[in-house]
């Protein structure tokens, strides 16, 4: 059984470990568990926590629950299921702000944090291409496709198209593996090499190709870039 928080050494707890060590220092329970504050129906606010990940899997899924879903996991009642919508709901909006504020997006985490709010939501595959100026600012990210589970459609034609009208003078190609797991494919590969050639023709540089999923690799990312990967070449 997960050990109560009040069991717990105070300066051991997540509230006190944040405070003194920063968020990435606590697990995926421990911060959804302070916003829970309390447990309810003689759990601790970590037993309620843990079984919502448990139970929705992701934080894609947990954030796309309804209130009534969120409150069928024992210990959840409507104010705690409240504050877990609001919180997400601001994650997206800060998303959003992040947008509007034309980031420079040099690398590829600063694409991956651009758009990690919005992808998460995403139940098939999307693909996306992010529009840049010469200063490499974001100029705006254009929806080009969405597939099945398993496949997407992309044409150069559909992807340059846009960057065309808005005078981009570079693109970053993004998409999301539902399943999690960011690794390319050799199709992924394929159309990746297709519109690094299209672009060179266009003049458009194509900067790299990120493709998103879950947290589970080695190196504690969620997504991949091809370019890094050494799938880019001259």
């Amino acid at each position: 059984m997960p050990q109560r928080i009040k069991d717990i050494p105070e300066h051991d707890r997540p509230r006190e470990r944040l405070a003194a060590n920063g968020s990435a220092a606590l697990r995926d329970a421990e911060l959804v568990a302070i916003l829970l504050r309390t447990g309810l129906q003689g759990r601790s606010a970590i037993e309620v926590a843990e079984d919502l990940l448990r139970q929705f899997g992701t934080f894609n899924q947990l954030a796309g629950a309804t209130l009534k879903q969120l409150q069928s996991i024992k210990g959840v009642g409507r104010d705690k299921a409240i504050t877990l919508q609001a919180a997400f709901s601001l994650a997206q909006r800060m998303a959003g702000e992040l947008r509007r504020e034309s980031p420079t997006l040099d690398t590829p985490e600063r694409i991956a944090d651009l758009l990690r709010e919005d992808v998460r939501h995403y139940n098939v595959e999307a693909f996306q291409i992010v529009l840049l100026n010469t200063r490499r600012r974001l100029i705006s990210i254009e929806r080009i496709s969405q597939g099945t589970l398993d496949t997407i459609l992309v044409h150069p034609r559909e992807v340059f198209r846009p960057a065309i009208s808005a005078n981009a003078s570079a693109v970053v190609l993004v998409h999301n593996h539902p399943s999690g797991d960011p690794s390319p494919s050799e199709a992924d590969i394929k159309v990746t090499r297709d519109l690094i050639r299209a672009g060179q023709l266009l003049k458009i540089e194509v900067l790299d190709h990120l493709i998103m999923g879950h947290k589970t690799r080695e190196d504690g990312r969620d997504f991949v870039s091809l370019r890094e990967l050494g799938y880019f070449y001259s």
